[in-house]
């Protein structure tokens, strides 16, 4: 894929390479702020632990079956981990992930200044997405940085005694999300290196200068006032406002990506029938009101945090592939990580069928 320069920007002087963030501070940061979550016996605890590792190692062979990816490769396990261990880890996979951003160079002095003030921010966001993460996939964690799969015990523990469903069942069925993400980087090639250069390069373009032409973001003032009171917590449609022409054009690829990993992911979850998770229809419609949920503080952390755009990006994402694979089958549905050429646009994800004539003709 080519990426157009619409404008070329001044010269931003000597760069460095990776965000100003002091990733220890955020660490110990996001493990004092996060508690350990619910009570549990020893005997529950242990049980379920073993369980989620077993079930890790179920769904992705299930997820093979359903999304025709992956067959030949080595099943690798899951670390079950608890919240401050998942907060340890993410943080360092962001420290991976944004290792080559290139930012202007700035003093020695002024940027552990703000490598504090980022690290104790980022470590405060950390911990209140603690408590409600049930998994994750990393595809540059791991002591070899070759990926990583994660469950957060207490969080998947606490969500199933929330919603009254079989602890089988739901465990697995978390583990299905998680396994999908894992086979798109490690049966798609090219998506790992794709994904940290998307990121890298939408970093890099934010170094603080606008292109010819463009407004500083004082004049976008009103432009703000009026995205924040019609927004509806879309955060979002906020930050777009902040971005130059060339920057929100990186942005598109990267939504249209998320979206799609995370709509294909919730797809694949439900579509392994009730022969593997029997009472998969019920967890699906209570996880979906769940994830609607929380009292007005609560909102609001979600919507400045970007997660209300997060879970739009599921019902999305899966309505795309849901669609798509109802009209090409899954083998025609994966003609989508061919290549970067071939991911939907963002635009696409809210009309497959300009995808699937696009690209299947």
């Amino acid at each position: 894929m080519t990426h157009a320069i619409d404008q070329t920007p001044p010269d931003p002087g000597p760069l460095e390479r990776g965000l100003p963030v002091d990733w220890d501070l955020a660490v110990r940061t996001a493990s004092r702020l996060m508690n350990s979550g619910p009570e549990a016996t020893r005997e529950e605890a242990t049980e379920l632990v073993a369980r989620l590792r077993t079930d890790a190692r179920i769904a992705e062979g299930h997820v093979r079956d359903v999304t025709g990816l992956g067959h030949g490769l080595a099943l690798l396990p899951a670390d079950v981990v608890d919240r401050p261990g998942w907060a340890e880890a993410a943080l360092h996979g962001m420290a991976e992930l944004t290792a080559g951003a290139e930012l202007p160079a700035v003093s020695k002095v002024a940027r552990a200044v703000t490598g504090r003030t980022a690290g104790l921010q980022l470590g405060g966001l950390v911990a209140y997405l603690g408590g409600r993460v049930l998994g994750q996939y990393d595809p540059f964690g791991g002591a070899d940085k070759a990926g990583r799969l994660l469950l957060v015990a207490p969080n998947i523990h606490a969500a199933q005694r929330a919603l009254d469903v079989p602890a089988a069942d739901f465990g697995l069925w978390v583990c299905l999300h998680e396994a999908t993400h894992r086979l798109q980087f490690t049966a798609v090639p090219w998506l790992r290196d794709y994904f940290s250069g998307e990121i890298g390069r939408f970093l890099s373009l934010g170094r603080g200068w606008t292109g010819e032409g463009e407004r500083p973001s004082i004049d976008k003032l009103p432009e703000l006032v009026r995205a924040v009171r019609s927004s509806k917590g879309d955060s979002l449609a906020i930050v777009e406002l902040l971005q130059g022409p060339e920057q929100r054009a990186v942005l598109d690829r990267l939504l249209a990506l998320t979206t799609l990993l995370e709509g294909h992911a919730d797809h694949v979850m439900d579509a392994v029938g009730t022969d593997v998770v029997p009472s998969v229809a019920t967890i699906r419609q209570r996880f979906t009101i769940r994830r609607r949920g929380g009292g007005l503080v609560d909102r609001l952390l979600r919507a400045l945090l970007g997660v209300e755009a997060k879970v739009r990006q599921y019902a999305v994402g899966s309505a795309f592939t849901s669609h798509v694979v109802l009209a090409t089958g899954m083998d025609g549905f994966n003609k989508v990580w061919e290549g970067p050429e071939t991911l939907p646009l963002r635009s696409e994800l809210s009309d497959p069928g300009a995808w699937i004539r696009r690209v299947h003709g």
